[in-house]
């Protein structure tokens, strides 16, 4: 999958899942659920690092994290080609974390070109659609980077917007609006629009020529992308618009103490009584 394939699937009104991965084992697994696409979110700050939040990951790991889930989808091509399938491998994509990219143009742009020199990636994601950050896209995409913008609830902007929903008010509404219209023009191949109005999305949907791929924004977008530890339930928590489809802590768990207790078997309640010392 290129991201241009992903504009198709829009036009053809074939719905687009994306799933994150952070791991060979993860992006293998969820190529074989059928994702279309495979973010190496820096959600995995907070799923696999243990941060509270993504803003501590570094460049380095997100290269680290993309160049390992890159090994599994490469794992899983040879193995659909080994039993002779030719199910298209999965579009990678990786976000970019903080501070990578809002130091100015030139940083950002060696930021990306990492991703996609060192890693396997096809594009980076980008939050927020400020001037400077329009530059930034418009910079890289015409020197051939591919480029997923992201709006609405931005994990980034944490500790100015929470975890709240967005464009509540229609105020805000019409500013989103304008700034998902600014991020088309600047070249953007698709556009993540995170816990905001259903009725918003939609209409975004239908008004963007660019694929709208929404995370607890309503079923109305032209596809759905989702944390794949919140879905298996192996995150403490997860956000409401992403309820657990399986509880996998508990089962990994109750597997894993059954492997344990097989180790230990049980020991016999009373000691046997010493042998009686021989009379001389």
């Amino acid at each position: 999958m290129r991201p241009a394939d992903l504009m198709l699937r829009k036009q053809d009104g074939l719905p687009i899942a994306m799933l994150t991965a952070w791991d060979a084992l993860s992006a293998w697994v969820v190529a074989e659920a059928g994702a279309d696409a495979v973010l190496v979110g820096d959600s995995l700050a907070m799923t696999v690092l243990g941060h509270g939040t993504t803003l501590p990951v570094t460049l380095d790991e997100m290269v680290h994290h993309c160049q390992a889930s890159g090994r599994g989808l490469e794992a899983w091509r040879l193995e659909q080609l080994r039993q002779g399938l030719h199910r298209p491998v999965p579009l990678l994509i990786c976000d970019l974390p903080f501070l990578s990219y809002q130091c100015g143009a030139d940083e950002a742009l060696a930021a990306a070109g990492r991703v996609l020199k060192e890693a396997p990636a096809a594009g980076v994601k980008l939050e927020g659609a400020e001037p400077e950050t329009l530059a930034v896209i418009d910079r890289m995409v015409r020197i051939g980077i591919p480029v997923l913008g992201h709006l609405g609830l931005t994990p980034q902007s944490v500790h100015q917007l929470g975890y709240r929903r967005q464009a509540r008010d229609p105020v805000a509404q019409e500013r989103l609006r304008r700034q998902a219209e600014r991020l088309e023009a600047a070249g953007c191949f698709g556009l993540v629009l995170e816990h905001v109005p259903t009725e918003l999305a939609r209409a975004l949907s239908l008004d963007l020529r660019i694929p709208v791929i929404g995370i607890g924004a309503g079923d109305g977008c032209d596809g759905q992308v989702r944390v794949t530890a919140d879905l298996l339930g192996l995150t403490s928590r997860q956000p409401p618009f992403s309820p657990p489809l399986l509880d996998g802590r508990g089962l990994a768990v109750d597997a894993l103490r059954g492997w344990i207790s097989a180790q230990r078997p049980a020991r016999p309640a009373t000691r046997p009584a010493a042998p009686a010392a021989p009379h001389c």
